[in-house]
């Protein structure tokens, strides 16, 4: 049951609360606005590590590699490290070390930053050239887009190329007064060219991003709270993975779409998605309630 955030807890919410450990943080929309902080965010971090509440990054946004999020992080007075990060690009990588162990050519639609994670990884990246063939073509969010290597991968979608994209979304969240087309826009794009949609796609609401998140801390998901500005990738984590959903009000989803979302819940046995089991305005009114339930 989905309860809005200006309504009294009920008593199972606030016992589904008291058994949180660890938060699965989402970042951009959740904890900062594209390069802003929000003004709680330190706090909020703070208190929860006082409180025996442990947390990580989660980002669906690949367009920088771990070590770029990690001086971006640094650069808004965030400590972190390492393993306090999975990103989509990560993910695609672990999928493909999985699914294809023999590949070692790829053909990255994704930011100099991103293909360096991959290059980290042990991969080679292939050129914008019909004779340099990928054993697997992988479409990210990428802001460095250049025409003729959309084209290049939707060359490869068209061949039947294996078919990575590391994430669903849309638009990404920003502060700016601009819209900005994420991967999942791109994919579409890609599909329109030549038909062909990703073979996988392995960002939120995929259920391994979260799952990793289980086995590296050895939490169960009852005691993992995914917190995050989207129904569609975020919360819907959540319920794929079995654990505690936070839709935050501060990024992309607004109250009205929510809602939306819980009625058609409601009154549709099989709904697109799922409701979250909490919205809150932010990750501040989020902290106090899980203090307030410990």
């Amino acid at each position: 049951m989905t309860e809005n955030h200006n309504k009294t807890l009920s008593p199972e919410l606030k016992e589904k609360l008291s058994k949180i450990r660890h938060l699965a943080l989402d970042m951009d929309g959740t904890i900062y606005m594209g390069s802003t902080l929000f003004p709680f965010t330190k706090k909020f971090l703070s208190d929860m590590k006082e409180s025996g509440i442990s947390y990580s990054f989660l980002t669906n946004n690949p367009s920088k590699s771990v070590a770029d999020y990690l001086k971006k992080l640094e650069g808004l007075g965030i400590e972190a490290n390492e393993d306090n990060m999975y990103t989509t690009s990560l993910a695609a990588i672990d999928y493909i070390k999985s699914h294809f162990p023999e590949a070692k050519r790829l053909f990255l639609l994704g930011t100099p930053s991103m293909i360096t994670q991959f290059e980290k990884a042990g991969y080679i990246s292939c050129a914008d050239d019909p004779d340099d063939v990928p054993d697997v073509l992988v479409v990210a969010f990428d802001m460095s887009l250049e025409y003729s290597r959309l084209c290049r991968a939707s060359w490869w979608a068209s061949q039947g190329i294996p078919y990575v994209a590391t994430n669903p979304d849309r638009v990404c969240p920003t502060d700016q007064r601009t819209v900005l087309v994420d991967c999942g826009s791109m994919c579409k794009c890609i599909e329109h060219a030549t038909g062909r949609q990703p073979d996988v796609c392995v960002g939120k609401p995929d259920p391994n991003m979260l799952r990793g998140v289980f086995e590296r801390y050895g939490y169960k998901p009852e005691e993992v709270a995914m917190v995050g500005d989207r129904i569609y990738t975020d919360t819907a984590t959540a319920h794929n993975a079995g654990a505690f959903g936070v839709l935050v009000l501060s990024g992309e989803t607004t109250l009205e779409v929510a809602e939306k979302v819980a009625e058609d819940a409601r009154n549709n046995p099989a709904p697109e998605f799922f409701p979250p089991d909490l919205i809150v305005r932010d990750v501040k009114e989020l902290g106090e309630l899980l203090l307030a339930n410990r």
